[in-house]
């Protein structure tokens, strides 16, 4: 994703120095037109640094820093821009939002909607949240970025929470488009008809279309990788918990999310859940889909 989105916004003419925590990647940056670079501190007189990682640990090890290494908040000059695009918790969205404050920085969230074929064709919907002004100096990047960018606040934090319930509806829809996927081709059926026939009347929907698409044809290859998944559904219980909202679909879609995995599907894109669905039932799977 990040690769993808780098690209674009050099395409539309900013000048972009793409940082990666693994050297293999400089070769493919330099391919792509890029500056790259290993050393965080190579970003630090930047105006705005976007962060696209996988996970809390990342960010804060990029935003706050670790032993001997400077992060962002310590590199930054004042008034300068985080533009943190991944996928955190809350939690670490207001933990990193006032550390960037104290020092005089912006802080802006606006994960995403999308995989990473919509990063390359710039079809990403983007939810962003933080003070208007640093949004709006966010968004002429944000616009070259995605489709459409929704600001849903000031406060950071909320666009990480609109970010994961609506990872939730996906991955609950994932799991009940397996399960029925499953037993339609348990009965000697096409699931290919059946999600036509769905999406043509009562779920006419992104999700419903593209990946029950991808489910009735056992199409299950990398994509958003079951252990990211998984993080963001480990991630919204937690927002659950902590509100005091339960949400059983959700924890059923946890458990099978682990069993993929340990089946060894942990490569294999959150469409696997229809896989999983599909041993179940006992019913017809394409093996070679796997790993």
């Amino acid at each position: 994703m990040g690769t993808a989105m780098a690209k674009n916004l050099a395409a539309a003419g900013h000048p972009v120095i793409a940082c990666v925590r693994r050297p293999q990647q400089m070769g493919t940056l330099l391919a792509l037109g890029l500056k790259p670079t290993t050393d965080l501190a190579d970003v630090f007189d930047c105006e705005i640094v976007i962060t696209m990682l996988p996970d809390d640990a990342a960010v804060r090890d990029v935003a706050l820093g670790r032993e001997g290494v400077k992060g962002l908040t310590a590199g930054l000059a004042p008034g300068a821009i985080h533009l943190s695009m991944s996928t955190i918790s809350t939690a670490a969205a207001s933990q990193l939002a006032a550390a960037h404050a104290r020092c005089g920085q912006g802080y802006v969230a606006a994960p995403v909607f999308g995989n990473p074929d919509a990063a390359k064709a710039r079809q990403l919907f983007v939810v962003a949240a933080g003070a208007p002004v640093d949004v709006e100096r966010c968004r002429p990047l944000l616009d070259q970025l995605g489709q459409e960018t929704f600001v849903v606040g000031a406060d950071p934090a909320h666009a990480n929470l609109m970010k994961l319930m609506g990872n939730m509806l996906t991955a609950t829809a994932l799991e009940m488009l397996g399960e029925t996927a499953a037993l339609i081709r348990k009965r000697g059926l096409d699931p290919g008809r059946f999600v036509k026939l769905m999406t043509s009347t009562m779920f006419g929907g992104r999700v419903h279309r593209i990946y029950g698409n991808r489910i009735a044809a056992q199409d299950y290859a990398a994509g958003f990788a079951l252990p990211l998944a998984l993080k963001d559904v480990r991630l919204a219980l937690a927002e659950a918990e902590s509100a005091a909202v339960p949400m059983p679909s959700v924890s059923v879609v946890r458990d099978r999310m682990m069993t993929a995995i340990a089946r060894g599907y942990a490569e294999l894109d959150w469409t696997a859940l229809g896989l999983v669905a599909a041993e179940e039932a006992g019913a017809p799977t394409s093996r070679h889909a796997a790993p």
